[in-house]
């Protein structure tokens, strides 16, 4: 109880912080749980972290851990919605290709070319063709939560770049699934004693049947026995459970059978989300998920980090930023947008987080990272967070240099073509 209380108030603490700070919510979650783990309270006070996380108190953290992952990534299924590209298809899909392909080329690339400097690391990484593919997702990531939460707070919503960064991210994301679930079937990790081609055989199985069994059953079930909300609540959250449990016998994540469930989930009869549906969601994953973060946090050496390891960082977190940029400012002015306005979508594709934070723990669960590179994968994550609201200034202020007269992203003082081709208070927000 201890310890659940502690999760509990230092994730919010940090949170909150982190939002006064002007950085997104989730960086001061994330610092809390790296603060709780072995790094640095177990390393300043050993006495105390061994009393607050005794090993019996694990399976109790790791509970708490993947009900929330279900539930937050139920959420984001079911609010992942592609018709947002509407008129800006091609140039949408264009730069989620680009920020695919490039980081992804990148990665697998770096992880070849070092490897002897990556076993150096420790923790026995092998450069298998899995762990290969793995480090070029660890740099293909777009975190979707993150990128909207920055992009709402930036008076972006209604922008061109705006638009662009969320729905090239939407496409992104569900890309960097497809591509992580082949890759940990291919992997042989999981429970099942089926070889990888059974397993991918009964995967694509199970996709199928979700597709065109499970929607029909929801829809039926959501529009025509009218529920309770509480009842559609349990209802959903159970079938996300059972969804997860599949695909975790398949021997992937249990990640992937939340999303799976969400995608399937039926919207309203007109095509909204049920706000019934989706607040408690989100309040029951943002007061889960804290456990989510330490149990992560748990898995970060950071005393045990070498120079090598430094230096590692270093070159992920410049190839990561840099790769995420330039692919999506080049694609972004391929497909028609001003360079200001290509620079913003870059910027605010480089912005990893959670989701990125959710397929490292996978794959350190597959063992396709040591871990001595999840924690350099890690802190990448957070450091690539943490520079996104800057880099979005920065590129503010070329706006403002380059075009003293003209609209400035994210300014309130100034209007600013929305992606409807109008004049918007940028400013608003929402």
């Amino acid at each position: 109880m201890g310890a659940s209380a502690l999760i509990l108030v230092a994730a919010h603490a940090g949170g909150g912080l982190a939002r006064r700070l002007g950085q997104p919510y989730i960086v001061g979650q994330l610092a809390a749980g790296i603060a709780l783990g072995p790094s640095l309270l177990g390393t300043l006070a050993p006495e105390a972290y061994a009393g607050l996380f005794p090993a019996a108190v694990g399976p109790a953290l790791t509970g708490f851990s993947q009900f929330s992952l279900v539930v937050f990534l139920f959420a984001v299924g079911y609010e992942l919605d592609l018709k947002i590209l509407g008129d800006r298809a091609r140039v949408s899909v264009t730069v989620a290709l680009a920020a695919f392909v490039v980081p992804m080329t990148v990665g697998c690339g770096a992880a070849l070319l070092f490897r002897d400097t990556l076993r150096d690391l420790g923790g026995g990484w092998e450069p298998s063709t899995a762990a290969v593919v793995f480090a070029g997702i660890a740099l293909s990531i777009t975190a979707v939560p993150v990128l909207t939460a920055i992009v709402r707070e930036n008076g972006l919503t209604r922008t061109v770049p705006g638009v662009v960064a969320v729905s090239a991210a939407g496409v992104l994301d569900a890309v960097c699934w497809t591509v992580l679930a082949g890759t940990m079937l291919n992997s042989g990790a999981g429970e099942g004693a089926l070889d990888w081609p059974w397993r991918a055989a009964l995967a694509v199985g199970f996709v199928t049947v979700m597709a065109l069994a499970a929607r029909p059953v929801l829809r039926t079930l959501l529009w025509r026995t009218r529920l309770e909300p509480s009842l559609r609540l349990a209802l959903l959250i159970g079938f996300a459970l059972g969804s997860a449990w599949v695909t975790h016998w398949l021997g992937l994540h249990v990640i992937f059978g939340a999303l799976l469930a969400g995608l399937v989930t039926p919207r309203e009869e007109g095509g909204t989300l049920d706000p019934d549906l989706l607040r408690p969601l989100h309040e029951i994953s943002s007061l889960l998920l804290p456990f989510f973060f330490v149990l992560s946090g748990q898995s970060v050496a950071l005393n045990s980090m070498t120079g090598t390891g430094w230096a590692v960082l270093l070159v992920v977190t410049v190839l990561a930023v840099t790769t995420k940029v330039g692919s999506g400012l080049v694609s972004a002015r391929l497909g028609g947008l001003d360079r200001h306005d290509a620079r913003t979508v870059g910027v605010l594709l480089s912005a990893r987080g959670l989701t990125e934070l959710i397929a490292l723990n996978a794959g350190l669960e597959a063992g396709l990272v040591s871990g001595p590179l999840y924690t350099v994968l890690v802190f990448m994550a957070l450091a690539t967070t943490l520079l996104t609201q800057p880099l979005l200034v920065l590129t503010r202020r070329l706006a403002a240099r380059d075009r003293p007269t003209a609209p400035v992203p994210g300014t309130a003082a100034q209007p600013y073509a929305t992606a409807e081709g109008g004049a918007e208070g940028a400013g608003r927000g929402e």
